[in-house]
């Protein structure tokens, strides 16, 4: 068999630089769990006081968050969350750190539980599991099978195209359904929006230390900021609606997926990959859905 044919099946391991990028999404997924509770905090005392909105939080209410200490400390740590995340995506493709969020979602558990004092049901611990479990090992998988490269000004179109098409179809299902959205519709368009998010993240930041900064850079960065203001209004009535650890649950386990996804689609991150590993990380990632719709449906205050 010629020498070509067999590297194409070998793992491709990544450059050594690239996992430094993993312990630093992990310190971003600490700040992510806190984030989440003190956030959830602020927007259910919020809600509390202001009576809950039925098609959204409204603007007295959003304007309200900023008087809400846990809701300002909760968004300084998703600052900070976002930081990391953002400094780990400069040195490992997006397959890699992006799902390793997944670690928030144990941390955020273990905190409302003993903040609610309610304690996790079986069935809610099975979803955990499954939810990180299938991060884990997908996280796994790539790690020594994607390669990092670099975004070319077609990818770029074919993603701010995607991108549009889906800010269009959410704004107009919400304008639209809104008053029938529950926890698990904000935090699937949140998770989705967000996925975009770190994909033009990277995006930027590739280009701008290429010193391409032209209007494909101006139109992502557009792109990155209108999926972030409409994810993050979603997230906010995602915690009104939710659990934190619900809602942890779909941003680290959607977001990283729609994010993978065009990092296989689009970028060929995986194109060297063996066939197995595509397998594998259709398999896992199936998993760690379950694991989210099982969470949205047993756990104890979704229940409630």
């Amino acid at each position: 068999m010629p020498p070509e044919l067999l590297q194409l099946g070998d793992p491709v391991a990544l450059d050594p630089k690239q996992f430094i990028g993993i312990p630093i999404a992990l310190v971003g997924a600490v700040f992510l769990s806190f984030g989440a509770q003190f956030q959830h905090r602020g927007v259910a005392k919020v809600e509390a006081n202001t009576h809950a909105a039925q098609k959204g939080l409204n603007v007295r209410q959003l304007l309200a968050l900023l008087s809400r200490p846990s809701w300002v400390i909760g968004t300084l740590m998703l600052g900070l969350a976002i930081v990391f995340q953002l400094t780990s995506l400069g040195f490992s493709p997006i397959i890699v750190v992006q799902p390793l969020g997944a670690v928030a979602l144990v941390i955020t558990a273990v905190l409302n539980s003993r903040v609610s004092k309610m304690s996790l049901n079986r069935s809610s611990v099975i979803s955990i599991t499954l939810c990180v479990g299938g991060v884990a090992a997908f996280v796994l998988v790539a790690a020594f099978t994607a390669v990092d490269k670099p975004v070319t000004a077609e990818d770029l179109v074919i993603i701010l195209i995607i991108l549009a098409v889906v800010l269009v179809l959410f704004g107009l299902t919400f304008a639209f359904f809104g008053r029938t959205f529950k926890a698990i519709a904000y935090i699937v368009g949140t998770g989705v929006l967000y996925g975009f998010v770190a994909t033009l993240a990277k995006v930027v930041i590739s280009r701008v230390f290429q010193s391409e900064i032209d209007f494909l850079t101006v139109l992502a960065l557009i792109g990155l900021l209108a999926a972030a203001a409409l994810g993050g209004y979603f997230v906010q009535n995602a915690y009104a609606s939710g659990p934190p650890d619900l809602v942890i649950a779909g941003l680290t386990v959607i977001d990283p997926l729609v994010a993978v996804g065009i990092g296989i689609l689009v970028l060929g991150e995986a194109s060297q990959a063996p066939p197995w590993a595509m397998f594998a990380y259709l398999a896992f990632g199936v998993v760690a859905i379950l694991g989210v719709f099982g969470l949205a449906r047993y756990h104890p205050q979704a229940q409630r």
